[in-house]
């Protein structure tokens, strides 16, 4: 493609952005000037596009393979990042890799190389394993939230990668909390550091709620309805706790997802998707949902269990008060439960007593048809709107894939809009429409 964009006012004007903030302008600076970065901000503060700027500017349009590799620690922060490439509005070709998605994919898009590759560490160790692509051109690693890329789980992939990478003349690592060990391996010669770790730049208010049973459940569903129509995510450390509580929120009608690791990747992202759209306002989750996922504001966070590590308990609270906005974390506690010295003391938040009110009702809908087939998000609202004989107020978020989309809207229009609309085409393609 030759109509490719570097310029950083043309991608922030994309991205409606107006300027970089300082963390992202110092990490600019210093990727751009030096060859071994170690970048320490804490989660929301834009770390992904502090590294992807600078990036951006290196790649060479004359090259036909990969330049840059970027190593996350799961498939959601590699689709995380993938979309905000998208979104940049480069025309560089990018994709990610990981496990849980066919080798035939991963096979037909290395095919027609992508100058950026994301991938977790298993996934990118195969392909460079297998010698599915050159590595002569790559430049550039990047390891986003390197305190987990280089756990002790990973350890093996990592030197593999760092290993048949020889000729990476710039290394990049993230983290959004401080102290990791980085291994003799990754080889990070003097490198700078950009720490904004200790900056006041998040409005979080951390408070303890008091349970008076060790069944929290009551207490929780109080929580909620003191919280209003807010979207949160409610933290747990075990996935049998979660599908209890989602019963017990079910009973009460109170709208939700689940996300955990024994769910498969696809039900994962139909989750978070629906999280972005308002089809639920509350995740139930584990710490995989601490980082790198794509959500929108959160206004809160509850610790139904503590973590077990004060990184862990940094990270989930990291997921609201992004950015300079407000957010509230709150720690449910029954007085028989041994607090972390990690947690310290907290004020006590007294719950109001106030009814469980109705929440937004919006539906998800599944689009059989994507970007490859030249679809729109202009297409979609077009059909919804003339054939579907849909309100503006009734359609909401629309979110494109490579080889489908999926459509929020009101439920009550639902029943009506289906039968109109499905099984007709968008441009050339005949598509399915179907609840999600």
């Amino acid at each position: 493609m030759s109509n490719r964009i570097k310029s950083q006012q043309d991608i922030l004007s994309k991205l409606g952005i107006e300027k970089l903030n300082p963390m992202q302008l110092e990490a600019k600076v210093a990727i751009e000037s030096m060859d071994n970065i170690i970048l320490l901000s804490p989660t929301g503060t834009g770390k992904t596009l502090a590294f992807l700027l600078p990036l951006v500017r290196e790649l060479d349009s004359d090259c036909n393979e990969i330049q840059n590799v970027i190593i996350v620690p799961s498939r959601e922060l590699a689709i995380q990042i993938e979309q905000v490439f998208r979104d940049m509005g480069t025309g560089f070709k990018v994709n990610a890799v990981y496990g849980g998605r066919s080798g035939s994919k991963d096979r037909l898009d290395i095919k027609h190389r992508p100058a950026v590759l994301i991938g977790t560490p298993g996934r990118v160790a195969d392909h460079l394993r297998r010698e599915a692509f050159k590595t002569a051109d790559i430049k550039t690693l990047v390891l986003d939230e390197f305190d987990k890329s280089l756990e002790i789980g990973f350890e093996n992939e990592m030197r593999e990668i760092l290993d048949l990478l020889p000729r990476t003349r710039k290394k990049i690592l993230t983290s959004a909390t401080q102290g990791a060990a980085i291994p003799s391996f990754v080889e990070l010669t003097n490198p700078v550091t950009v720490d904004y770790l200790d900056e006041d730049i998040s409005q979080l208010a951390v408070k303890m709620v008091i349970s008076p049973s060790t069944d929290k459940l009551d207490t929780l569903l109080e929580l909620i309805a003191h919280l209003e129509n807010q979207n949160g995510i409610i933290f747990c450390n075990f996935k049998d706790s979660i599908q209890r509580i989602s019963e017990y929120l079910s009973e009460y009608n109170v709208f939700h997802g689940t996300f955990h690791g024994g769910m498969e990747q696809g039900e994962r992202e139909r989750t978070l998707i629906k999280f972005r759209n308002g089809t639920h306002q509350i995740l139930l989750a584990t710490d995989l949902a601490a980082r790198g996922i794509d959500v929108p504001e959160i206004n809160f966070i509850i610790h139904y269990h503590l973590p077990n590590r004060a990184e862990e308990f940094t990270h989930r609270n990291g997921r609201t008060a992004r950015m300079n906005s407000d957010g509230s974390a709150y720690v449910l506690h029954c007085e028989q439960e041994n607090l972390p010295d990690f947690i310290g003391d907290l004020p006590a938040e007294q719950l109001m007593k106030k009814p469980l009110q109705e929440r937004a009702d919006w539906s998800t809908l599944f689009i059989s048809g994507g970007r490859k087939d030249k679809i729109s998000k202009g297409d979609i609202a077009g059909l919804f709107f003339k054939q579907g004989d849909l309100s503006k107020e009734e359609l909401g978020v629309i979110e494109l894939k490579n080889d489908c989309a999926f459509v929020s809207v009101k439920s009550n229009a639902v029943d009506n809009l289906l039968p109109k609309v499905n099984n007709t085409r968008l441009k050339k393609k005949k598509v399915r429409i179907t609840l999600a």
